[in-house]
């Protein structure tokens, strides 16, 4: 009987605090399709201090924040984005961005760090010569930390070498920041200076802040004013939102200097799995909250039977293909949690039975 679970699918499934239920329960609230919720406004405003930007927009999640900045940066349809190949604008939000948009997207290969060759890019960009055949040029985007390569950071160095090209070609960058402040932390660079080079932001407030709704995309006064118009189109427009807002502004003020923990207990996660006999991953790629590990070849476990044998003992993982699995530190995992999860993975990889909650 499953007594204990430790979810470590994603850092997507943390519950509301006490202290995020009483500030939804005491929310100041009013109509935000009207500019009214004084709540939402409050986290608007604090969100585009903390980036820098001049302004913020509460979306309900960031899949609608990055198409919204997509939209609002590409608004002639036939526009291009260079993005990317393993990005998750690219991969996993639908394709919105072309079906809803008209937007093209134009690849680049991510590499293991995350980041895209400078002169890559460069060679993406349309020439404006051949307008006539080719999509228009308008946007880079940039994901930062960078999900699909275990939470890589991009460094403000590289940041601002994409966005001095963008500068030189008269075009904008977009950051996927929906783990920003794991990348700021983990680079020990405050958030204003890590995105300043870029011209729209999206910050989810749900992922490794632990809020239970929504993200909030920065930008100027104008790009928010053509966003807001967005949210609206796209049926983002939430009436006494403040209810969401206040559970963020409690995530922001509460959840930011967790981070620097969930990275160690990822850490110490990694380095245990490594010492494990059929798993295989490399421990100094681990720089924040997410962690990839294969199952060798020639073992006798497979991803699907090691899923299977690890949720019955209330250890709950994301298989990724048939020899990959995602493991994603949070803030409601603990070092006991993890040091459980190491015990369970030890026993089943060696093929022996555990008590769960021991």
């Amino acid at each position: 009987m499953v007594t204990k679970t430790v979810d470590l699918r994603s850092d997507t499934v943390t519950k509301p605090t006490e202290a995020m239920r009483a500030a939804m329960a005491d929310a100041e609230v009013d109509d935000d399709v009207l500019c009214c919720d004084p709540t939402a406004q409050r986290l608007e405003t604090e969100v585009a201090k903390i980036t820098g930007k001049e302004a913020g927009l509460f979306v309900p999640s960031g899949t609608m924040g990055n198409l919204i900045s997509v939209l609002v940066h590409c608004e002639v349809r036939g526009s291009e984005v260079i993005l990317g190949d393993n990005c998750h604008i690219h991969i996993y939000e639908n394709g919105g961005i072309s079906t809803i948009g008209g937007v093209h997207p134009r690849t680049v290969k991510n590499n293991e760090d995350g980041t895209m060759d400078i002169d890559l890019i460069e060679a993406a960009i349309r020439d404006p010569k051949g307008a006539l055949v080719y999509p228009t040029t308008r946007l880079i985007c940039l994901e930062n930390s960078h999900a699909n390569t275990g939470g890589k950071c991009l460094s403000v160095e590289y940041t601002d070498k994409v966005g001095e090209l963008a500068k030189k070609h008269g075009l904008k960058l977009h950051i996927d920041g929906a783990r920003i402040f794991n990348a700021a932390v983990a680079l020990g660079v405050p958030v204003d200076r890590l995105v300043q080079a870029a011209d729209s932001v999206s910050v989810c407030i749900s992922k490794g802040l632990g809020a239970p709704v929504g993200s909030v995309i920065v930008g100027s006064e104008s790009f928010i004013t053509k966003a807001r118009r967005l949210r609206k189109t796209l049926g983002g427009g939430m009436r006494q939102v403040g209810i969401l807002c206040a559970a963020a502004l409690v995530a922001l003020r509460e959840n930011v200097g967790k981070l620097e923990s969930d990275h160690k207990k990822a850490k110490i996660l990694a380095e245990g799995l490594n010492k494990i006999r059929g798993l295989a991953l490399n421990v100094a790629s681990v720089e924040t909250n997410i962690i990839y590990f294969d199952i060798n070849e020639g073992s006798n476990m497979t991803v699907q039977k090691l899923c299977k044998n690890l949720e019955e003992h209330g250890i709950l993982v994301m298989p990724e293909t048939s020899t990959r699995v995602r493991l994603v530190v949070h803030h409601q995992i603990s070092e006991n949690d993890v040091h459980y999860a190491l015990s369970c993975f030890q026993r089943i990889m060696m093929g022996t039975p555990s008590e769960n909650g021991s």
